[in-house]
């Protein structure tokens, strides 16, 4: 059999292709769902952990210890066939809990350490000149935590994207478990999972192309100011 009748095999034959779009597409779903809900629980788990309160510091604390040191697979199983397992909640929105738990405790430590990092010497220069505390987090404070954050937010979307892969586990048909289905039906493994790899792979240098075109549009911004 020749490359060309074994990709028509594997892409084409018995509508493939659209199995494919199907299971890229519920990738694509989790990932982005869990992006917006972690993101946002991860910005106020964040502020619990600069609290002057120790009570709260201590309960973030132990938020992202835990969850960022408990492997994605096991939360993901933990909640599917324990915590949720009679609640009659779909494998997608377990699987979007999950990782939303997940990404909010890296964004969480992500935004911390982006915050230490900031000049302070600007935020306090500020106040003397009469901004408000919200002023000048919004002016001051803000803009450095996010362009100091901004690689490593990115290398978690990244993550994320590759972390969704285990999601067949709980009998969700993302790309991942579509491309192992191709692979048993056609036989042939090693074509099949490198396609599905060039699709991960090109999934992730969409994140970093928009990451990209937002660097440049901020270094124009700054050139026009």
């Amino acid at each position: 059999m020749t490359l060309q009748e074994k990709l028509y095999k594997i892409l084409i034959q018995g509508g493939s292709w659209k199995v494919i779009l199907n299971g890229l597409w519920v990738t694509i779903q989790i990932s982005a769902l869990s992006l917006l809900f972690g993101t946002i629980l991860g910005a106020l788990i964040c502020l619990l952990r600069t609290r002057k309160n120790p009570f709260l510091r201590g309960i973030a604390s132990v938020y992202i210890a835990v969850l960022r040191g408990t492997p994605v697979l096991m939360l993901l199983l933990l909640l599917y066939y324990g915590v949720f397992a009679k609640a009659g909640i779909k494998p997608v929105m377990v699987a979007v809990i999950t990782f939303s738990l997940n990404v909010s405790a890296h964004v969480a430590e992500l935004l911390r350490a982006a915050m230490q990092a900031t000049d302070h010497g600007q935020a306090e220069a500020a106040r003397t000149l009469g901004f408000s505390a919200w002023e000048t987090f919004r002016l001051i404070t803000l803009p450095q935590m996010l362009h100091i954050a901004k690689p490593v937010y990115q290398s978690t979307i990244t993550n994320l994207i590759q972390w969704t892969s285990v999601v067949g586990y709980v009998t969700i048909t993302d790309l991942t478990r579509v491309i192992n289905n191709i692979a048993s039906r056609t036989m042939q493994p090693l074509i099949t999972i490198i396609i599905g790899m060039l699709i991960y792979l090109a999934l992730s240098y969409i994140v970093y192309g928009i990451f990209k075109l937002t660097d440049r549009a901020e270094k124009k911004r700054r050139g026009e100011a």
